[in-house]
Formats: structure tokens, C-alpha cells, sequence
């Protein structure tokens, strides 16, 4: 077996994030099977995140892991991963952009300090693939939250998942088999 594809999992922000989103780390991992490694660390301050450390130590994560990475972040680490790509705090070129659960930061969202975001349809950086998944009985983030996306990313795909919560009841095989059917194609086919 070559070299494992390297993923970043960002977990979300609040009091017992972390332990709450290592279940869609551990079963991201166990969908995914050994060919790929899956790395969830710890993020300063969950119950209160600061935004640029929290920038700062993905962008410290990444350039660990070198260009080709899949970043993979889950509610409000989703919302620091691609303010962090946009605002090009992330130097490495990325294989692949999965967003769970993300709140909208700006016109139509929400409005929290700190988190607004740049504007997306600008800055992403292209090549890049960008999916987004939401569990339709989401009572955390709206689901007005993803069409809100959709408008700011067009190129990106959604997906708005029946029955499932804003831990997408701690089922991943979605994105498992997105980052599966990307990897198989390969990153340029996409582009």
C-alpha cells in the first residue's frame, strides 16, 4: 500500500464539541478503510473559539499534511475551513473541500464576530472541489443556511440529506463516498 491520503477533520465549536464530532471523525475513518488517515485534533478554546487561531492552526495542520490534503470540518470549524481558504490563510493546494453543517456567516445568515465570511464567489480558489452536506432535520443550523452557500459557491455541490440531524446522526458514508469517488477520478478530472 503507497502513502495514505492525508484529511483533516475540523470539529465544530461549543461546550463538548470535540468529544460530539470525534463520532463523525471515527466513523469518516471507519467508511473510509485504510487508505486514507484521518486526523482530528483538538482545537484551542472549543467553547469559545478565537477565529484567527483557529485559522492559524488549520493553515499549521495543512502545511503538516503538504499539498493534496482533504479537508473535511463540521459546523462552525466548517464555516473557520472555508473562511480560511477564501481569505488564502491556507497556502497548500487542497484535493478536496467537505463541509457539514455549515452556518452562513453574512447577508441572510447569521451574524456572529468573527466569523463573517469574504466573499466566497471571489475568493475560492479554483480546482479546488467543494461539497457541502445538511441534514434536513437540522434544528442547530437552518437549512436556508446550505441554499445561502449554493448562491455564494455555484460550482459547489450540495447535499441536502433526508432524516438525518445536524450531526448527520453521526453518519459520514455520504462524504466517505464523495472523497472515495473524487479520489478515483482524480483531483484534475474535477477541476
Amino acid at each position: 500500500m503507497g502513502a495514505r491520503q492525508q484529511i483533516l477533520f475540523v470539529h465544530g465549536a461549543g461546550e463538548g464539541a470535540y468529544e460530539a464530532d470525534a463520532k463523525l471523525a471515527a466513523d469518516l475513518r471507519d467508511e473510509l478503510g485504510p487508505r486514507y488517515r484521518v486526523h482530528c485534533p483538538r482545537m484551542p478554546n472549543e467553547a469559545a473559539p478565537d477565529t484567527v487561531v483557529w485559522k492559524r492552526r488549520l493553515a499549521k495542520e495543512i502545511a503538516a499534511m503538504g499539498n493534496g490534503a482533504i479537508l473535511v470540518a463540521h459546523s462552525a470549524g466548517a464555516t473557520v475551513a472555508i473562511a480560511a481558504i477564501a481569505e488564502r490563510v491556507i497556502k497548500q493546494r487542497l484535493a478536496g473541500l467537505f463541509l457539514v453543517s455549515a452556518p452562513f456567516c453574512g447577508d441572510g445568515g447569521w451574524q456572529i464576530e468573527g466569523f463573517g465570511l469574504p466573499n466566497l464567489k471571489e475568493r475560492m480558489p479554483a480546482g479546488v472541489p467543494i461539497f457541502f452536506y445538511y441534514g434536513r432535520d437540522d434544528e442547530t443550523v437552518p437549512l436556508a443556511h446550505v441554499g445561502l452557500y449554493a448562491k455564494a459557491v455555484p460550482r459547489a455541490v450540495v447535499r441536502r440529506l433526508s432524516g438525518r440531524n445536524h450531526q448527520l446522526n453521526d453518519d459520514l458514508s455520504e462524504v466517505a463516498s464523495d472523497i472515495k469517488r473524487l479520489q478515483a477520478l482524480g483531483a484534475d478530472a474535477l477541476s
